[in-house]
């Protein structure tokens, strides 16, 4: 009981204090409240069960929703966030550490209770609905995904034509991609391997491999950090971008003889993997901030290493048959949440003000399968809610100016 008592103490310090510092998700709040767009619904909420994400839960509370929570990882679920969001009215699905089988099972214990909304992370409740679940299909409004994983999965499915209700890609909201993948994992990702090595970063080579927006963020990140930057990339365009920014760019197999920590974000598989490992200085640290655990390849690192021993929390040293010994962080998972507490609460504010008009987008109007894009409208309101959190103001077109511009428009 004492040990209930105490992580309802930390999990609604933890609800408290980022809800203070997620303005704009206040303001939809209060307007949910009002309005009720949820009544009568259930919304299924698959996403890294910590605070920010029980807040969001607590938004669509507000508009009236029966509310389903599920964290999108083992290792990001924070027990103490999952006690106090179900302390106040959230049915939670989901405990720290558990097992791939159990992992699932939550899920599929979540999808049991027929939602109405989906918000995924990763693509894994829809997968399941879609394989496991098919005669809860014609019930289901819709779903929203925020990864690039995840979107890219939607995608595919709907490419098969077995994707069978609408998704909104909120990944690819400029409101979300532009700040959440960039400033918000650049900051975190750092935060999460700081923190957990307690070494410093400055003069370090740091390997990033992919140099989308979240790679971007990680890349600028560690050059603020004082590091030197490889970046790896398979995409020309990207390459030249990421030297254009000031980076060496080259191959993995090169990195590898060079690197003292790697962070993978590509959202692919077999980024590091056996060919790699044998080139790996000593004590080089790899990380990953893509959404599943497959960017470096542990089960490879597992049997490839003649030995393994936990060095710090979250720490694996693998001792190399070349008799080196490299290190993994939180068993390869997101590094940012399985290491840390994820985007800070003002990036999310924005990337979960999406979600929660998203979902209200789905609620008040009925679209064919397939994947769609954040209307623009809403990715807009968005920012200027954001912008007014802020105080900043803008300016804005004069008539003149709104009639030069519109002789362009059918240009």
């Amino acid at each position: 009981m004492e040990n209930r008592e105490q992580l309802l103490v930390t999990g609604n310090q933890k609800l408290d204090w980022v809800a203070a510092h997620m303005p704009v998700l206040k303001a939809i709040e209060d307007r949910f409240q009002k309005e009720q767009p949820f009544k009568g619904l259930k919304i299924a909420v698959c996403i890294h069960l910590e605070a920010k994400t029980a807040h969001l839960c607590e938004v669509l509370q507000a508009g009236g929703a029966h509310v389903f929570l599920a964290g999108s990882n083992p290792l990001s679920t924070q027990d103490d966030v999952a006690a106090a969001i179900a302390a106040r009215g959230v049915k939670v699905f989901a405990k720290h550490g558990c097992n791939p089988e159990e992992y699932l099972q939550f899920i599929r214990e979540m999808i049991r209770e027929e939602p109405h909304i989906i918000l995924d992370d990763g693509g894994d409740v829809v997968q399941l609905v879609h394989d496991e679940f098919p005669h809860l299909i014609p019930r289901i409004i819709g779903g929203c995904e925020e990864t690039t994983t995840g979107v890219l999965r939607m995608k595919a499915r709907e490419a098969e034509g077995q994707l069978k209700f609408p998704m909104i890609s909120v990944n690819d909201a400029m409101s979300k991609y532009l700040f959440d993948n960039r400033y918000g994992t650049g900051q975190s990702v750092w935060t999460g391997i700081m923190q957990t090595t307690n070494l410093i970063i400055a003069g370090k080579n740091v390997v990033v491999a992919g140099y989308g927006w979240c790679g971007k963020g990680v890349a600028n990140k560690a050059k603020g950090l004082g590091a030197n930057v490889i970046v790896t990339e398979i995409d020309a365009i990207k390459a030249i971008e990421a030297v254009m920014d000031g980076f060496t760019v080259m191959p993995m197999t090169e990195a590898c003889l060079l690197g003292d920590i790697f962070v993978t974000v590509t959202g692919c598989c077999d980024v590091i993997t056996t060919p790699h490992f044998p080139l790996l200085k000593e004590g080089a640290i790899l990380t990953n901030a893509g959404h599943f655990n497959v960017e470096v390849e542990y089960e490879a690192l597992e049997a490839h290493a003649v030995s393994k021993r936990t060095v710090r929390q979250n720490i694996v040293a693998y001792t190399l048959p070349n008799d080196r010994e490299v290190f993994l962080i939180a068993e390869g998972r997101l590094v940012n949440l399985a290491s840390g507490d994820g985007h800070p609460a003002e990036i999310m504010d924005t990337s979960f003000a999406v979600q929660a008009l998203c979902a209200e987008y789905l609620a008040q109007n009925s679209l064919e399968p397939g994947v769609y894009d954040v209307p623009e409208h809403l990715d807009r309101q968005v920012a200027q809610m954001k912008l007014e959190t802020l105080g900043v103001v803008i300016d804005t077109l004069t008539p003149k100016q709104t009639n030069y511009m519109k002789q362009f428009d059918h240009a």
